[in-house]
């Protein structure tokens, strides 16, 4: 399976209002222990529905709820998804030649479908964790021989 990352689009005004009011009063109920919550949901005549779902995609509700309040769009993509070289890139913010670099490069594992290149997304988000830890970590010494040069950094 192939993430469709092309698809998404912005929340609306009213979409952002609601996914605010919904995180807050979703999340307020999932300080429970249970592994099972029951939801209402009512149907064009309104009559209710209840529905079992698990805690744990409640949470991820929330999130997403989070990130729409905000005015994001949101997709959600399974840990073990396979990427285009395009959709790896584009979650990473870098061209697509400059993936496919690190791909030959085995910086990133890869296999091919026919002669596609394919990114598992479990392996491109532990790369993007490297990558961002490593990136922070150059920051904080930089920062650090900037105020031991004393450079104005205070």
């Amino acid at each position: 399976m192939t993430a469709n990352l092309t698809t998404m689009s912005l929340p609306g005004e009213k979409e952002v209002q609601a996914a605010e009011q919904g995180q807050r009063m979703l999340a307020a109920y999932l300080a429970t222990g249970f592994d099972i919550q029951k939801i209402q949901i009512f149907d064009d005549r309104n009559e209710p529905h209840q529905i079992e779902l698990p805690t744990t995609a409640l949470r991820l509700l929330v999130d997403i709820l989070a990130e729409l309040a905000d005015g994001n769009a949101v997709q959600v993509v399974p840990v073990h998804a396979e990427l285009t070289t395009q959709e790896a890139a584009d979650l990473l913010n870098v061209s697509r030649p400059y993936l496919v670099r690190l791909l030959e490069d085995g910086a990133l594992p890869f296999h091919k479908t026919g002669k596609h290149r394919r990114v598992r997304f479990r392996d491109l988000m532990e790369y993007k964790q490297k990558r961002d830890r490593a990136s922070a970590d150059a920051m904080t010494g930089l920062a650090a021989q900037g105020q031991e040069l004393g450079m104005g950094y205070e």
